[in-house]
């Protein structure tokens, strides 16, 4: 769906044509950003919308709550299709959802370790991570440090996601980033999620979409390098081989061809 995903209430259907304007794809929650009050109005604005399947994702609540059924009782009469499954703990809670493709969000305790078998379930799509609802189902208080950097257990919540995801061949997707005015943070650490090899990146704010985008979007610099270099590879015709001054094997040769798909998913955008 592209590397910028933002979420929108569900509650506020007023926004809901902006997010999918500005965004890759926007995500209707129907779990936290909405309050109990206001749950029922939310589903009924979710079957009047008209947003463009392809690019919509229907948060809904944990399956542990009341609300989980009445939201799939809901999402019937939709023809939005991709559901991100909020608190997903066991591979259980993803039968209940056959027929639609699934965004298992991990971001309990239970979630992270059992992310592997949730992973291997045949409708996941993807796996996302949570920090701060983790931290709290730890009763810690904060996932990050006082220099804005993630603590131990959130980087390794993070790591496991990303791995199990990937073990698979389902694609990752970063957690959001809370500071909404530290744009410089956001862009770091959405480099970094490209580094890593998340294929997306929520947002919970317009102005985060631009700079999730740009980390996404290889500049024309790195991708002449990458070309270069692969076609260094099959000139050599060897499977290591030297380029300006560097050895060049197979891991290598793949950071290029993904970072020359990740260019060509972003010209289609």
């Amino acid at each position: 769906m592209g590397p910028a995903l933002l979420f929108c209430p569900a509650d506020r259907p007023e926004r809901f044509g902006k997010a999918a304007d500005r965004a890759d794809a926007v995500i209707l929650d129907l779990e936290d950003a909405v309050a109990p009050d206001a749950k029922a109005a939310a589903r009924h604005h979710l079957t009047a919308a008209s947003l463009d399947p392809r690019r919509t994702i229907v948060r809904v609540n944990a399956a542990s709550t009341p609300d989980f059924d009445i939201d799939l009782d809901a999402l019937v009469a939709t023809p939005y299709r991709t559901v991100m499954l909020a608190k997903a703990e066991s591979p259980a809670q993803l039968r209940r959802l056959a027929g639609f493709d699934v965004v298992a969000l991990c971001e309990t305790a239970a979630g992270v370790l059992n992310a592997a078998a949730i992973a291997a379930e045949p409708n996941v799509v993807a796996l996302m991570w949570g920090a701060e609802d983790l931290v709290a189902s730890l009763g810690g208080t904060s996932s990050r440090a006082d220099d804005g950097g993630y603590r131990a257990v959130a980087l390794h919540a993070r790591s496991t996601v990303l791995l199990a995801a990937g073990a698979v061949g389902k694609a990752a997707i970063d957690a959001v980033y809370t500071a909404i005015q530290d744009l410089e943070g956001l862009a770091a650490e959405a480099a970094d999620a490209v580094a890593s090899g998340f294929a997306a990146k929520a947002c919970i704010h317009p102005s985060q979409v631009a700079p999730v985008r740009e980390a996404y979007q290889p500049t024309p610099e790195a991708v002449d390098a990458a070309r270069e270099l692969l076609a260094a590879s099959e000139a050599a015709g060897t499977g290591v081989f030297e380029h300006r001054g560097r050895m060049i094997d197979g891991p290598i040769l793949q950071h290029a061809e993904a970072l020359l798909r990740r260019a060509g998913r972003s010209a289609e955008l």
